[in-house]
């Protein structure tokens, strides 16, 4: 892609989200992207979001689990940015309207004490990490979950260019040092209006969620970029995303990790 093709799909998917009006697929305006085009969209609507007065809170990682990398026909994670302007507190609620489709997945968060870059280990994640909390990450998607035409559906070039379909973050009030559980064993079960509709551990994040960092710092350092001491990290996923229409009530029991919650209008 070009600069201008860059520069215009970030601003195309700018004005989807400011209009919750969804764009057609970049794979099929683009067919010959590349994941470097892919993040170079994403960090240009970040240029333009800090231009706006918005900051970087933290980072999200996406596609941690086999089964969803299987779907995409992909072998990595992806990751995204977060925004102050995403952040939800646990038992809130978010407004009518605020997202186009969201869904809702349950993470462990991690709150860094430090900086992290480059080549870094499992043992570097854990020195640098303040805590370990329970979370939800709000999805949506600017762009088209499938093409209407043809049915093709949005594929890795597609989700990353879209900040990894990351719309906000809800932090639940238990914190942990970040040695206090075995995280691969740490889990939640998910209830919908009451009902319980998923369940997972966190070993379904690339067998480990402190492995979903290590990812992140290196593939950061090969864009420029690192884990600054105070953002937050959502490790990924470990249970399939949650439709969440209007009216939707989510909550998220981590037994002695803690809990969390969120409400849609």
């Amino acid at each position: 892609m070009t600069p201008a093709d860059i520069k215009q799909a970030a601003a195309d998917l700018l004005r989807a989200e400011e209009t919750r009006r969804q764009i057609g697929l970049l794979s099929i305006r683009h067919p010959q992207i590349t994941l470097n085009d892919a993040y170079a969209i994403q960090s240009a609507q970040m240029a333009q979001k800090l231009a706006q007065g918005r900051k970087i809170i933290g980072w999200k990682i996406g596609l941690t689990s086999k089964v969803m990398q299987d779907a995409l026909g992909i072998d990595t994670p992806d990751s995204g940015v977060l925004y102050d302007d995403m952040l939800f507190e646990s038992g809130g609620t978010v407004p009518a309207g605020r997202f186009i489709q969201p869904r809702v997945e349950a993470e462990i968060a991690f709150v860094m004490k430090a900086p992290l870059e480059g080549d870094v280990t499992r043992a570097d994640v854990l020195a640098a990490t303040e805590s370990v909390v329970p979370s939800l990450e709000i999805l949506d998607t600017r762009i088209l979950r499938a093409d209407p035409a043809t049915g093709k559906a949005r594929v890795i070039f597609d989700t990353v260019s879209d900040n990894a379909a990351n719309a906000g973050i809800v932090l639940g009030a238990a914190r942990h040092a970040p040695d206090a559980h075995d995280l691969r064993w740490t889990g939640a079960i998910l209830r919908k209006n009451g009902e319980v509709v998923a369940t997972g551990l966190g070993a379904a994040v690339l067998d480990d969620p402190v492995m979903g960092i290590v990812w992140l710092a290196r593939r950061m350092h090969q864009y420029g970029q690192r884990i600054e001491a105070g953002q937050v990290i959502l490790s990924g996923s470990f249970i399939a995303p949650l439709e969440c229409p209007p009216r939707t009530v989510i909550d998220a029991d981590f037994g002695a990790f803690g809990s969390v919650s969120i409400s849609f209008e």
